[in-house]
């Protein structure tokens, strides 16, 4: 078979593509981080269950990390832009459900269609960015741009929630999603260029159920510590999944990849990249609130120094790469962040905001360039060809750091306060539950004492994700070469 070089796309159509491939990312985004704040209004509304509450939030992260390595598959055979702008007009249009539903059941059909339609999103904008920019230090600079906007909504999923929730009623922050999506299609019908393998082989069914099974039970496990029987249903199936993918000509994903350190280190550092970031703005988000009194929006705001650190990665990043070379600039990135994150414990007590906010800077910073340097090398690491698969990769990584930041470290959040937490005898037993519920039913001489409690666990949380986080940065330095 005769290789053809790959097309050369203008300098700008291919920054051009690339806003329109970051606004839906930072769409899908703002998505994930948005509902929380609306549950109240929401449960008032929709009366919902309490374990339909749960699945309301939960389908959509089940639903998109075990159909992303499919997806992405997918694109591969149909072609990216087809399945992004199918999958964005799936986003719009469920959208408009989801706003408008009356009850419950409406909504979690509505979020699991969601879920589906991000999946065919998330790995179709990084494989296409693999195509569209050629050279080598450019590709980089727009994944710089590609994390940053990952990155923003995730920090900005708050603060619009809060806006919209004070302005409006709860299906607004679903509503916002809709003229994003007709802004992605029209200029993604007109900037971004068609790419498909052109050889992908004969679509194999069993491994694309058990690229599915292999994901769901353990993300569902992580975020149900009652549920955590069935991760190892989720362990077998994935060693089934590799040891098929070894057995194939054309496998769904090239599991050999996974043998190169570089490959491997670069997984585990996007990992622990996005646990750390949204552990902390999971946490951070809550003391913002609770223990400072902001409102959702003066929260929102008050979390803008990580966002916009992690937008100055993209001046950056060819620097560090040039000077430091890509596994030591990962490892260093992460070190930043790891002091950042070590330095909010102190930061917490004090009483001007000023100094958590510049603790912010070197977590952003950090965050964002250890997130920019291993995307890159993950979707360098396969020819264009397999650029959806190999994306697929990034994403699915990004989903779990951000199911096991919430999990583990919220679950340590809780653990702390609910330890730190000593009241009379006489103070209702839900003031154990969250500070949320405390502030509820706790006079303001008690409520103090449930503050500090909070301050406490989070000081004790932000020192553990810091752990986590240096140690992925030895990790980098180890595996990751830098040449």
């Amino acid at each position: 078979m005769t290789l053809t070089a790959p097309p050369v796309y203008s300098k700008a159509r291919r920054w051009s593509a690339l806003g329109v491939l970051s606004a839906a990312v930072l769409l899908l985004s703002i998505d994930g981080t948005v509902l929380a704040l609306a549950v109240p209004s929401l449960t008032e509304s929709l009366s919902p269950t309490a374990e339909q509450i749960i699945w309301i939030g939960d389908i959509y992260s089940l639903a998109l990390a075990g159909l992303l390595a499919l997806m992405g598959n997918l694109a591969d055979r149909i072609g990216r832009k087809r399945i992004l702008l199918a999958g964005s007009v799936l986003f719009g249009a469920v959208s408009l459900v989801a706003a408008f539903a009356t009850s419950a059941e409406e909504l979690i059909a509505a979020r699991l269609l969601l879920g589906v339609a991000g999946a065919t999103l998330m790995p179709s904008t990084l494989s296409l960015i693999r195509n569209l920019f050629t050279d080598a230090a450019e590709r980089t600079r727009a994944i710089a741009v590609w994390s940053a906007a990952f990155g923003a909504g995730s920090a900005a999923g708050p603060m619009i929630g809060g806006f919209l929730l004070e302005h409006f009623w709860w299906g607004s922050v679903f509503l916002i999603n809709v003229p994003v999506m007709v802004v992605v299609v029209v200029s993604g019908l007109f900037l971004l260029p068609e790419s498909r393998d052109p050889s992908p082989g004969r679509f194999d069914w069993p491994s694309a159920a058990l690229s599915m099974l292999a994901i769901v039970p353990v993300v569902y496990a992580i975020t149900h510590v009652s549920a955590f029987y069935l991760a190892p249903l989720g362990f077998l199936a994935g060693y089934l999944f590799v040891r098929r993918q070894r057995q194939l000509e054309n496998p769904m994903l090239d599991v050999s990849l996974f043998r190169s350190g570089a490959f491997s280190g670069a997984v585990a550092a996007n990992v622990i990249s996005i646990f750390a970031l949204v552990g902390l703005l999971f946490f951070f988000s809550q003391y913002l609130q609770f223990a400072r009194g902001f409102t959702p929006l003066q929260a929102g705001l008050a979390e803008l120094p990580a966002t916009l650190a992690s937008i100055v990665v993209v001046a950056l990043v060819g620097w560090a790469i040039t000077r430091l070379g890509r596994g030591r600039a990962i490892a260093v990135s992460l070190a930043v962040a790891a002091a950042g994150l070590a330095l909010v414990a102190p930061a917490a007590g004090q009483s001007s905001y000023v100094w958590l906010a510049l603790c912010l800077v070197p977590v952003g910073l950090g965050v964002g360039l250890s997130m920019t340097l291993a995307g890159d090398a993950i979707i360098s690491a396969a020819p264009p060809r397999k650029a959806g698969s190999v994306s697929a990769v990034t994403e699915t990584a990004n989903e779990l750091g951000v199911v096991l930041g919430i999990a583990v470290l919220g679950s340590l959040l809780t653990a702390v306060y609910r330890s730190s937490l000593v009241l009379p005898d006489s103070a209702p037993s839900s003031a154990h539950d969250s500070l949320g519920a405390a502030l509820q039913v706790l006079d303001p001489s008690l409520a103090s004492v449930a503050k500090d409690a909070f301050v406490t666990a989070m000081q004790t949380t932000s020192l553990v994700a810091a752990a986590f986080t240096a140690l992925a940065a030895v990790v980098a330095w180890k595996l990751i070469p830098s040449r």
